[in-house]
């Protein structure tokens, strides 16, 4: 009976190319497996002296923030200047979850310092993003005169000019995209000022909030008790904003996530317990925070009142900590439902309509009575199921004649540029390569919808519509060890700028799925000609039940711990119809090396290099696996390293013989 392939999700694979050569070299200089060089490799790293600074950050010699920051020190002055004088200093901040982090971040810092300091975060419904004139003269008239805004403030020009007129000396810390005029700021610090080389380039606004704290403490010499609850906001702020977790993000991340299992403060260690966080880690993961702290911090600030969280993250009282977080929870599981509810809604005006998007090669789709905080989340999960850029939005809730909304992209789409080439039909706009937020009047709707699709189609092909899995490299499930996923564990922190590594095994046998939690498939998979099985897990992959039961299979590993036994698993990302035709089919071919002759056959199911000497020992190796096994038979077989030069060498000779070298 012929198996139905039309259940399967529509995805484009992007396979890395495999550097042999390279791979080996790095594989001699780090010790680690193959299969975690060539992930190395991936990420740009290629020589050894690049991978030692990967793998220990700390062991690179940073300049100093001052010689980047050409502001700071006089941001410095400033502030002590301000401390010393009693001087009123109020922080604008942002209502996301970088904006919550560096507002609280210092908040703490500068009542540490003794600063007169108060706080103001605009309304996201009323106000929408960054720094206002209303902000301005309330600050004004409340005796402010130190403004500092943190995650915002570098495109707001009239804002700031009216705070200078009013005599209010203004830092702007942010690390936005930055306009073609800046605003007449007493000082600035931006990393998008600085070159792309700097390792302070990817700072998100809370890594520019952290540095400035760092270095007024040490100015007034009062950085003790102060420099791990900093770098504990550092953390919680940037992984939470997407920030590229490289340069000096990477080295302070590996030191946060160590700390924040053992968090000083009392509104993270409350947080931590209501998103079911575990004490006992020894350090964090990112995804701890991109997928259980950070959202309940970002849900209160797309439909709750942000000051819940800096009250979480400001307070030493353990009892209103508790408080908080509990806010933060309930109101994190309304924007659950709400999400839920808005990607269904969507999903059924795309059908139903229907909307053409395929044909537009962007989908634009709009309805009212979506919560305008929530959308942008909804457009991100379209993005994946459409696999093309979405522009989402809805009506103002008083006010059917405007509309407001996000926008998320995909690779081979320029959120800001597409906007910028609707900009006479937009109202306000802005954002960045992968995602944007815009404004428009109704009756421009149509318009609008017209010339994304003209943009799109100048830069969009056909192939690109679909959702797209990158991935690094190849592996047996019998690579798929505990101390494969210790090395690559080492690596961490993934995310933004280093991805987590996705590896993808061919003509997989599904030996047994089943739905589990309502939406989530949970899977035995199994090759040919092998023991090795390994448990599986799809998440939100109920409308693919159920799978055929011979599947190419892309995945990240993830490590389980059951009672007393931990093992690898796998989270299954990606699956596509296998690409090999017969696979108990074998490639074989002859070769002669240094003077003998040797038999080589590849297994196609199993993906198993045999090499046979004219001795009758027979080398078997996994291609990308650090280890072989040499022997006349498999009983008397040992164990041996192949990136030993000779073997090295050999294997890779063999592959070149069977046409496997590229």
């Amino acid at each position: 009976m012929r198996e139905d392939r039309s259940r399967l999700p529509n995805q484009r694979w992007q396979i890395a190319e495999v550097q042999p050569e390279k791979v080996s070299e790095l594989t001699l200089s780090t010790g680690f497996a193959p299969l975690v060089a060539q992930v190395i490799l991936n990420r740009g790293i290629a020589t050894a002296d690049l991978a030692k600074v990967y793998i220990e950050p700390e062991s690179q010699a940073l300049p100093s923030p001052i010689e980047e920051f050409s502001d700071l020190a006089t941001s410095v002055e400033l502030l002590v200047d301000a401390i010393a004088s009693e001087e009123k200093i109020a922080i604008c901040g942002d209502y996301d979850a970088d904006g919550m982090t560096s507002t609280a971040l210092l908040l703490r810092a500068l009542k540490h310092l003794g600063a007169d300091v108060d706080y103001a975060i605009p309304s996201r419904m009323k106000d929408g993003y960054g720094i206002n004139t209303r902000i301005v003269e309330e600050f004004a008239a409340a005796g402010v005169g130190l403004i500092l805004t943190v995650d915002n403030g570098i495109s707001a020009y009239e804002p700031i000019l009216l705070a200078v007129e009013l005599g209010l000396s203004v830092i702007i810390t942010d690390h936005h995209d930055l306009p073609p005029q800046l605003p007449p700021a007493d000082a600035i610090l931006n990393p998008k000022l600085l070159p792309v080389t700097s390792p302070y380039r990817g700072l998100a606004g809370v890594g520019v909030a952290y540095i400035l704290a760092i270095a007024t403490a040490q100015k007034l010499n009062k950085l003790k008790g102060l420099t791990t609850q900093l770098l504990e906001l550092f953390t919680l702020g940037t992984i939470a904003d997407l920030a590229p977790l490289v340069g000096v993000n990477r080295r302070w991340l590996k030191r946060g996530l160590r700390q924040l299992p053992n968090s000083q403060l009392e509104g993270i260690q409350a947080l931590m317990q209501v998103a079911g966080v575990k004490e006992e880690q020894k350090q964090l993961q990112p995804d701890d925070i991109g997928f259980k702290l950070g959202p309940r911090i970002n849900a209160i600030g797309r439909i709750g009142d942000p000051q819940t969280v800096i009250e979480l993250l400001t307070t030493d009282d353990p009892g209103l900590a508790k408080i908080r977080a509990m806010q933060c929870e309930q109101i994190n599981r309304r924007r659950q439902q709400l999400c839920q509810e808005i990607e269904q809604e969507a999903i059924a005006l795309v059908q139903n309509t229907p909307i053409l998007w395929q044909q537009a090669r962007v989908l634009v789709v709009v309805k009212e009575g979506w919560h305008h905080g929530v959308i942008g989340i909804v457009a991100s999960r379209l993005v994946e199921r459409y696999g093309v850029p979405v522009f989402i939005g809805t009506y103002e809730e008083e006010d059917r004649s405007k509309i407001r909304g996000s926008a998320r992209g995909i690779e081979e789409f320029n959120i800001f540029d597409a906007l910028e080439f609707c900009r006479d039909l937009l109202g306000k706009f802005g954002g960045h390569k992968a995602a944007g937020g815009f404004s428009l009047p109704t009756q421009n709707l149509v318009a609008f919808q017209q010339r994304l699709s003209n943009f799109a189609h100048q830069c969009l092909e056909t192939k690109h519509l679909k959702p797209l899995i990158k991935i690094d490299a190849r592996a047996s499930l019998k690579q798929l060890s505990l101390n494969l996923y210790e090395q690559i564990d080492s690596l961490q922190p993934w995310g933004i700028g280093n991805a987590f590594p996705v590896f993808w095994t061919p003509n997989i046998r599904i030996k047994e799925q089943q739905i589990v939690g309502k939406i989530h498939l949970k899977l035995t998979l199994a090759e040919d000609n092998s023991d090795t099985e390994i448990k599986a897990i799809a998440w939100r992959w109920q409308e693919y039940f159920p799978l055929a039961n011979r599947l190419d299979i892309a995945y990240k590993l993830r490590e389980n711990h059951w009672q007393d036994t931990t093992n690898v698993e796998l989270e299954i990302i990606g699956v596509r119809p296998p690409q090999i035709t017969n696979p108990k089919s074998n490639k074989k071919a002859i070769f002669n090396y240094q003077g003998r002759t040797y038999a080589c056959s590849l297994s196609g199911s199993i993906n198993e290099l045999r090499i046979r000497n004219d001795r009758g020992k027979v080398l078997a190796v996994y291609p990308g696996s650090k280890d072989g096994l040499l022997g006349t038979n498999r009983d008397n077989a040992q164990k041996i390293d192949v990136t030993q030069p000779h073997f090295y060498q050999l294997v890779k000779i063999a592959l070149t013989a069977l046409g496997e070298d590229n």
